[in-house]
């Protein structure tokens, strides 16, 4: 499993595209490192591990949000744009954080929250104050549905139903409207129909900026267009509100605004920035549109479609992964953007459950192996790889006990409607929930053996998964086989390889149920990537002259060739002779 040999393939130059050979290091503030003892996790909780990150060997760290809030939605609920919580720190901490990153060469990505704030910031707390606020229509009200008594059921203005489970529209007792709000209803949507909205969201971006932040990663972005019709969706069966998805997902001038924000924001300031847009519900063709460097909208988006194939309809409904299923999706999101554009790998995130519980295998047996087989497969695709907290020491789903242990309000509010509204028998939901519910990412991360994981001497703000005595840092930092130390190597090797960063991506081995494989090619350089996703020897059906080829990364001490043991991941490597080189490429 070592690198050594990779010297002898080309190095690459430094890139004006820099997001392609950089990976990107995601931190929820509130569950990483805690500095004072409170119990949350804090910016100079983070500004103390920038050594750790520095050796890892990341480029950006992207911060969810630390701005004031009454965290409703954990910090997704923003009452001030141009300061931080006193729950995680200051602004001169923030201007500490961004100075050390710049140190040790890192650029800080701050969280964009912009299609809704809180319904504290004082925006809002205007726009409601009167119907002639001149901020009523920075947010989106409407009257009462026709025929219908304001604030009764079947009134709201539409039948849509909240990310967050309910209506989308809460009734304002003190002018007789409702409010839009896609997610809490402590988070109403702003109208981006309004250009004093986008002036002002714009202008708090440039401030960000010119304070030394380097880009943004932007929440649910391509929801702030809306329908302005608000036209009812369709209601499926086993929901209590309509779809209206097709109302607000990727609007009628989503492109318009985005370009006009790169042009107010981005456009002509030196320096090397990276946007990238979370985007639910996008398609491929669409991915181009918004990647397009030509367009100048976003660098990348995150898009949902290869983590919904566990799950039928909702998240609540969980399901066996095919690898089939997962090799068609991210294989399709590859050559989408081959051309034009640009992916973004990830497996975790704040909103995701950890990986190794999810499409790897948690036993001691497997974990470490699972978890470094899922990195190595993810890592090597085309595109700017994101690690989330933790994920580098192979953490695991957390066993909630008890609708008590949770935090997240999506799933407090779904609990709150299966079981209290729907009648559904609270032990069935309980075991619906914990595969796929958002908190198994937001337990601290595991520091070391001692109390709370090292997160913190005081009591953490939830719970902190047991396993920590058996997974932390402290013990991987020491191991040249941990999961920490594979995660380092595959860093590197996207830092020194011109194939990883700008080679071309075939599938191979669509319809094999058992083994992940491909092929990146660039200029005389020839890389296949093998993942076995079960617990038991299987073989790559791959070109056999492979066999030849040097391994430049692997999961286990020795190499076998094609032949794969459980959880295995290997990357070979070999020079395209010249005679090859006009070939055409491999498939499977």
């Amino acid at each position: 499993m070592s690198t050594q040999n990779a010297a002898q393939l080309p190095i690459a130059a430094p890139d004006t595209e820099w997001f392609r050979s950089a990976v990107v290091y995601q931190v929820y503030p509130r569950s990483f490192a805690d500095s004072n003892d409170d119990g949350v996790g804090d910016l100079r909780g983070v500004i103390g591990k920038l050594d750790y990150l520095e050796h890892l060997g990341v480029d950006v760290l992207w911060l969810s949000p630390v701005y004031r809030s009454p965290h409703d939605d954990n910090g997704y609920d923003i009452s001030d744009y141009r300061d931080i919580d006193p729950a995680f720190g200051t602004l001169a901490d923030l201007d500490e954080l961004i100075e050390g990153l710049h140190a040790r060469g890192m650029k800080l990505v701050m969280d964009l929250v912009v299609n809704h704030t809180s319904d504290e910031h004082p925006w809002f707390v205007e726009s409601r104050a009167s119907k002639d606020s001149p901020k009523r229509d920075w947010y989106w009200w409407r009257p009462a549905r026709p025929g219908f008594e304001p604030g009764t059921p079947g009134a709201e203005p539409t039948n849509w139903e909240s990310f967050f489970s309910g209506s989308t529209w809460e009734y304002d007792e003190a002018s007789g409207e409702y409010y839009l709000h896609l997610f809490s209803r402590k988070q109403p949507d702003l109208n981006w129909e309004n250009r004093e909205v986008r002036e002002a969201v714009y202008s708090m971006m440039n401030w960000w900026l010119d304070r030394g932040v380097d880009g943004f990663r932007m929440d649910v972005i391509n929801l702030i267009s809306k329908d302005t019709a608000l036209p009812d969706g369709a209601v499926v069966e086993g929901h209590l509100f309509g779809n209206g998805r097709p109302s607000y997902t990727c609007g009628p001038r989503i492109h318009e605004f985005l370009q006009e924000m790169h042009r107010a924001v981005f456009a002509g300031r030196d320096g090397a920035f990276l946007t990238v847009g979370e985007m639910p519900g996008v398609t491929v063709e669409e991915a181009v549109l918004f990647t397009d460097p030509a367009r100048a909208e976003v660098d990348m988006v995150f898009q949902f479609e290869h983590v919904h194939l566990d799950h039928r309809g909702t998240k609540w409904q969980p399901t066996k992964l095919r690898l089939t299923d997962l090799k068609a999706s991210l294989g399709r999101w590859q050559d989408g953007l081959a051309e034009r554009g640009w992916n973004s790998l990830y497996w975790n995130n704040h909103d995701q459950p950890r990986v190794v519980s999810r499409f790897g295998n948690e036993s001691p047996e497997y974990r470490e192996l699972s978890a470094k087989m899922l990195a190595g497969v993810l890592h090597l695709h085309r595109g700017t790889p994101y690690v989330y907290q933790g994920e580098e020491l192979g953490m695991t789903n957390m066993p909630f006990a008890g609708i008590g242990d949770y935090r997240d309000i999506e799933v407090l509010n779904h609990f709150r409607e299966a079981t209290e509204v729907l009648g559904e028998d609270p032990a069935v939901v309980l075991a619906s929930i914990a595969p796929l519910n958002r908190d198994n990412a937001r337990t601290p991360v595991q520091w070391d053996a001692g109390p709370n994981a090292g997160f913190t001497a005081g009591d953490p703000w939830i719970g902190v998964n047991p396993n920590y005595t058996e997974i932390n840092a402290a013990d991987q930092l020491g191991r040249d086989d941990s999961v920490f130390a594979f995660y380092r190597r595959l860093i590197r090797l996207r830092h020194e390889l011109p194939v990883i960063a700008h080679g071309d991506f075939t599938m191979l081995l669509p319809d094999d149920e058992e083994v992940y494989a491909y092929i990146r090619r660039h200029e005389d350089t020839e890389l296949l990537v093998l993942g076995n996703f079960t617990g038991r020897d299987v073989r790559a059906d791959v070109d056999p002259s492979w066999v030849e080829a040097e391994r430049i990364l692997g999961n286990y001490r020795d190499a076998r060739g094609l032949q794969l043991r459980p959880w295995e991941f290997t990357a070979l490597a070999r020079r395209i002779p010249s005679s090859s080189l006009e070939a055409p490429r491999q498939r499977g």
